[in-house]
């Protein structure tokens, strides 16, 4: 194990991969189960023009609940679902770039954000396919005027809907129009938000987890002060990030193919101000995510443990 400060970072090779895959499936589960009402209200807010539909993040909640009601906050919540594959993928591939980068470095801040930009490429690539078709389930409803695809029903009545109808539905339009790539729309505009968000996030992590080791009771739990500093990080990154995740909703929900005309476009109608658009739904979705995240993720770890190593880590 890695001692950084006063808190000790488990490394790959100090993990029992069966656990730690078992119980990583049901932890990320929960945690995108949570906060998806969240992210599709954050879509929304990016997507509109102007004001034209919510006021804010408030304003957005309280209209999706009455007019589409709880369901209206998991739309595409099914698809969005197959991205536990992605988040596997990520956390194998971060923890994993950690060891290789760890033979030329034992710099904690450079080893965080080589594996952190690698692991949103790995994810990126598989989890783009299946957000295209999940935000255009999340546009549907209140929110369908803005999609370039509408839900037909080809249900009659009296008979079950199909398992993923809608899902199926869209996938054969977006196919019909955009060929396979339109499966990859925005692929770029993704990879410019998340990679960087990634890079930005465990380094940042790490660095406030220390900071607040060193102002801490040496009693304290190190459980709680990476759960204020997974938020303190989220928010730092978001911030960073927000304009290109503005950029990437609008090219994927709207069919866009250039990253900088949307970019322009964005500038040209709404000003500068409209590239913080959905942050403040960013930044309250991903503080309790980073919580949970965190806390999951730490304690996915500690549980882990190959049994040589248990008493080895305080906690």
């Amino acid at each position: 194990m890695h001692q950084k400060g006063n808190i000790q970072i488990i490394e790959w090779e100090d993990l029992d991969k069966r656990k730690f895959y078992s119980f990583g499936v049901f932890m990320t589960m929960t945690i995108r189960a949570a906060v998806y009402p969240a992210m599709l209200i954050r879509t929304r807010l990016q997507v509109q023009r102007g004001r034209s539909m919510y006021s804010g993040t408030v304003d957005a909640f309280v209209k999706i609940l009455r007019s589409e009601g709880v369901r209206g906050l998991y739309r595409g919540f099914p698809v969005n679902t197959f991205t536990l594959i992605s988040g596997q993928a990520y956390i194998t591939t971060y923890e994993l770039v950690r060891k290789y980068v760890s033979a030329y470095s034992e710099d904690n801040t450079l080893k965080s954000l080589v594996a952190g930009g690698s692991a949103s490429l790995v994810a990126q690539s598989i989890t783009v396919p299946i957000d295209v078709i999940s935000q255009q389930l999340m546009m549907q409803g209140h929110g369908q005027h803005l999609s370039r695809f509408k839900v037909h029903s080809d249900t009659d009545p009296g008979k079950p809907r199909r398992v993923f109808g809608q899902t199926r539905n869209i996938m054969g339009q977006i196919f019909a129009t955009d060929g396979l790539r339109g499966f990859y729309r925005g692929y770029v505009a993704s990879l410019l938000t998340y990679i960087p968000n990634s890079a930005v996030w465990w380094p940042f992590y790490h660095f406030y987890a220390e900071q607040l080791s060193r102002q801490a009771p040496s009693d304290c739990p190190h459980l709680v002060l990476q759960a204020v500093a997974g938020p303190l990080a989220a928010a730092t990154a978001s911030t960073v990030t927000n304009p290109m995740d503005v950029v990437r909703a609008r090219v994927q929900v709207e069919g866009r193919s250039s990253v900088v005309d949307t970019f322009k476009q964005l500038i040209s109608e709404e000003g500068y101000w409209g590239l913080t658009k959905g942050l403040s739904a960013r930044i309250i979705s991903s503080a309790p995510t980073a919580i949970v995240m965190v806390v999951g993720y730490e304690t996915l770890k500690k549980l882990s443990l190959r049994p040589e190593l248990v008493d080895s880590r305080h906690w």
